[in-house]
């Protein structure tokens, strides 16, 4: 059985290798300047950390086809978070389960004593899913093993006593383990999904894991199961103190429906996650539809500074049915986070990183104006669906209701976003924007997310490719990712105002190059 499922696995890489080089990365839809694979189904970052000049990116994938199915770990790598070279399938399903999620991150002290020629090992943590089990009624199928690489991540050897962490709680949910090295208390830290809550596991090798503590129980969402949890410190912009940020994603219970991610702040001592004070409310860092599982990278240099995220660019309300055929799903732009204080307590800023400016090319800008009622904003050397925008605009009317920034073709269907005033909301409304048919839950209803500032000057920033829409608002401050659908792409965009006016500060669009050659 394993010889046969081994030689199905050599076959499909194959296949992969011919399509992608026959496809060129074209087919409608395609995202050209965001990571996807080259083909089949894509699902949640993985095992994402920075080693020696690389940033690696792991991904739950399956080869067989374009949904859902046995996972695996496809691996690509950059230099720069923007231009992606695929490798081999770094992980695949054997006896013990499929692969599911987790971390990857250097060993530098050879803790683990799995390094090899004096060099430290990248160690993988990841879930395995025991599909017999489940399937037998089994509580105990999803437990933890750990994979190795000695040759910069080319390939990976998994250790041969796993799982590392079996299951013995009693919670079917029990995975997708996030590893970092608490330098403080000279230990391994796990994070771990269990059900609706999280769970911290110690380790000073790697190899053998105690239990810590539980978090999340009486907090936050718990519209639906945990997953994919990430723990990290984070220095506070305005007074430079050190808090830990937790992210958390949640499927379903999101803020617009689905799935999505809510993050905590507040002190870890090594054992046990507290909220701050400050914190009153569920926070998300995302409020559009399509941002799920997201992590951040791990042993970026401290040279570098910037805590750096990327997440799945899609909604298990429809996921495995949105109208792509030859690969399904993509990941947002890299970002980077930043943590502020502020009167409503402590709050996550998320910017794209400054490398996704090399993408740049052809640029139109516009001169300070009064808008009432529109500015037609198309210009022939900026493509609306390979496009960035920046917004600066200042409300000075007190009669204007509404901000909007349309893209629109000659079917007269049309995608909008911007600011509602009245409702003190940034917003996403895609329920013109195509056709439907495949999911009843695509286009219900308009996405809000509330506006934090209370400045009169409105910052948009907005990000536009094939099949999505990305929009930084003040600054960051405010996110929302949506996918979108036209039957023909969109060729027009101009922003308009409802009810009065607004002052346009500045105005610049931007031509951005695709990344796939």
């Amino acid at each position: 059985m394993r010889s046969f499922f081994f030689l199905y696995c050599f076959v499909t890489i194959t296949i992969v290798s011919v399509t992608a080089q026959s496809t060129g990365y074209k087919e409608q839809y395609r995202p050209q300047y965001h990571f996807s694979p080259a083909q089949h189904w894509m699902n949640d970052p993985n095992g994402m950390f920075f080693y020696k000049g690389e940033y690696h990116l792991f991904y739950q994938y399956y080869p067989g086809g374009n949904t859902w199915g046995p996972m695996h770990w496809g691996h690509a790598v950059s230099k720069d978070m923007v231009y992606w070279a695929h490798l081999p399938i770094a992980l695949y399903p054997d006896s013990l389960g499929y692969i599911f999620s987790g971390s990857a991150f250097v060993d530098w002290n050879n803790t683990s004593g799995l390094g090899a020629n004096k060099q430290p090992p990248l160690i993988a943590l990841f879930t395995y899913h025991n599909m017999a089990g489940e399937k037998a009624g089994h509580t105990d199928f999803q437990y933890q093993g750990l994979a190795y690489s000695n040759d910069k991540g080319r390939s990976w050897k998994k250790y041969d006593q796993n799982p590392v962490l079996p299951n013995t709680t009693g919670i079917k949910d029990f995975r997708d383990p996030k590893v970092i090295w608490h330098s403080a208390t000279k230990q391994w830290i796990m994070t771990l999904a269990v059900k609706d809550h999280v769970e911290f596991w110690s380790s000073p090798n790697l190899l053998q894991w105690n239990y810590l503590s539980s978090f999340g129980n009486e907090v936050g969402a718990h519209g639906g199961v945990w997953e994919c949890p990430d723990l990290f410190p984070m220095k506070v912009k305005e007074t430079g103190a050190e808090k830990w940020v937790l992210l958390q994603s949640i499927n379903p219970g999101g803020p617009n429906g689905g799935s999505a991610t809510q993050y905590f702040v507040g002190d870890f001592d090594g054992k046990t996650f507290s909220v701050d004070a400050l914190f009153k409310k569920t926070l998300w860092l995302d409020d559009g539809r399509d941002n799920y599982a997201g992590v951040t990278w791990s042993d970026v240099p401290a040279t570098d500074g910037r805590r750096l995220f990327l997440g799945w660019m899609s909604n298990w309300d429809y996921a495995q049915v949105v109208p792509t055929t030859v690969w399904r799903s993509a990941m947002t732009l890299p970002r980077a986070l930043t943590l502020h204080k502020t009167k409503n307590g402590y709050q996550l800023q998320m910017n794209p990183v400054a490398e996704v400016k090399k993408l740049r090319g052809s640029t139109v800008k516009f001169l300070p104006t009064v808008i009432k009622k529109k500015l037609v904003l198309t210009n022939s050397s900026i493509p609306v669906q390979q496009s960035e925008w920046i917004f600066e605009l200042e409300l000075t009317d007190a009669s204007t209701t509404n901000i909007g920034i349309v893209l629109s073709n000659s079917l007269n269907e049309k995608y909008t976003t911007g600011y509602n005033i009245k409702e003190n909301v940034f917003f996403s409304n895609r329920m013109q924007e195509g056709k439907h048919s495949f999911s009843d839950k695509f286009a219900a209803g308009v996405h809000t997310a509330p506006r934090i500032s209370t400045s009169k000057r409105i910052k948009l920033h907005l990000f536009i490719d094939a099949s999505s829409v990305e929009l930084f608002a003040d600054d960051g401050m405010v996110c929302m990712t949506d996918l979108i659908f036209p039957t023909k792409p969109f060729e027009q965009i101009q922003l308009i105002t409802e009810g009065g006016g607004v002052k346009l500060l500045s105005a610049k669009g931007f031509a951005l190059k695709r990344i796939w050659n």
